[in-house]
């Protein structure tokens, strides 16, 4: 292994950190927010007015078996991409790669189901959905088939690409803000194109870092 193939830009590095951080917070933040909004609900055998929240509440099994390990997935990936991790301390980095791959089929399966079934957005949500939701599963499906047959490379490639469509969660609910906080678009109008172009935006990314930066071979 020679130095350029594991050396970034020092600059560039932190700032991609700095970005997963910002998105892996707001996702988490949203999703304790959620909670504390569906839990009184649900334990009083109660609706809320809002039509969000009420999809939740009448929903519970199918959104939490989205949110749940979608939320373990997100918080542990970043340590499964980290190089020092995968070279150091392999034994974990198999174990723990188990889980949330377990947990990241799990989210993401729900997640087009939640998507279709109840989608705020509309047609535009649940397409964007159906898209970048089955684009997420075929990423870490085909990072498993990789590490099946010990091509590393290929598998931390295509875990790159699942991870860039999961953080891009974050993304979505900085877009809704913007739309709807400028006036642009109504809400339900927001969710439809923020999903697109917060998904669209992280798939983009995704393959432009692969294409830019070094990677390691293990």
């Amino acid at each position: 292994m020679t130095q350029t193939e594991v050396t970034l830009k020092p600059s560039k590095l932190r700032l991609v950190q700095g970005l997963i951080v910002l998105l892996a917070g707001i996702v988490l933040a949203f999703a304790v927010g959620r909670m504390l909004r569906d839990v009184p609900h649900l334990a009083d055998g109660t609706l809320p007015a809002d039509e969000i929240d009420r999809a939740y509440v009448e929903h519970p099994w199918l959104a939490y078996l989205h949110i749940a390990p979608s939320v373990v997935y997100l918080i542990g990936a970043p340590i499964q991409l980290a190089h020092r991790i995968r070279s150091k301390h392999y034994t974990l980095h198999r174990r723990l790669g188990r889980v949330l791959l377990s947990c990241a089929l799990l989210g993401g399966a729900f997640a087009i189901v939640f998507g279709v079934l109840h989608p705020y957005g509309g047609p535009g949500e649940a397409g964007a959905s159906v898209v970048f939701g089955l684009w997420f599963l075929v990423c870490l499906v085909n990072a498993f088939r990789a590490i099946k047959r010990d091509d590393v490379v290929q598998h931390r490639r295509w875990m790159i690409r699942a991870f860039a469509v999961g953080i891009g969660v974050g993304t979505i609910r900085i877009w809704i803000f913007v739309f709807t906080a400028a006036g642009w678009l109504d809400f339900p109008d927001a969710f439809a194109v923020a999903f697109w172009l917060a998904f669209a935006m992280h798939v983009a990314f995704a393959e432009w870092w692969l294409r830019t930066s070094p990677q390691p071979r293990g």
